[in-house]
Parts: C-alpha cells; sequence; structure tokens
C-alpha cells in the first residue's frame, strides 16, 4: 500500500508529536492526541512512540495510518 506524504513546516526548533498530528490533519483537535496515540501505532523515524509530547524537528518522520509526514523547517 503506498503512503501518502504530507509535509508541514515549522519556524520554531520543535513541535511535539500531539500538536504535529493536528497540523497534518490526521486528528481534528489537540485533546484528541492522547486517545489518538493510545489506539493508533505511530512510528517517529521508524520507532515506535506514543508520547503526545515527544519532541520533533526538521528532518524527523512520522508514520501512521498509511500517512507520512516529514517535518522541514
Amino acid at each position: 500500500m503506498e503512503k501518502e506524504t504530507r509535509t508541514v513546516t515549522i519556524t520554531t526548533d520543535y513541535i511535539t508529536l500531539g500538536q504535529l498530528l493536528k497540523f497534518a490533519r490526521i486528528i481534528q483537535e489537540g485533546g484528541e492526541a492522547k486517545r489518538y496515540l493510545a489506539e493508533n501505532e505511530v512510528l517517529v523515524n521508524g520507532i515506535p512512540d506514543a508520547r503526545r509530547g515527544r519532541k520533533l524537528r526538521p528532518g524527523d518522520s512520522v508514520e501512521t495510518s498509511g500517512i507520512r509526514v516529514e517535518i522541514v523547517s
């Protein structure tokens, strides 16, 4: 199955995983992040991670539900 790739551009040093899920339109509201991470596998740079406060920086990638999100500055 081909993954859809999305790009999120940040102007700060980092973005949290919870914020990224919202900005990438994977979840609708920031409050959904905790539940989403508990119920779905999320890979950060290929490694499972469910910490919504995980700091992501340009060059990192997140994969979940057939979507790959790349972070750029």
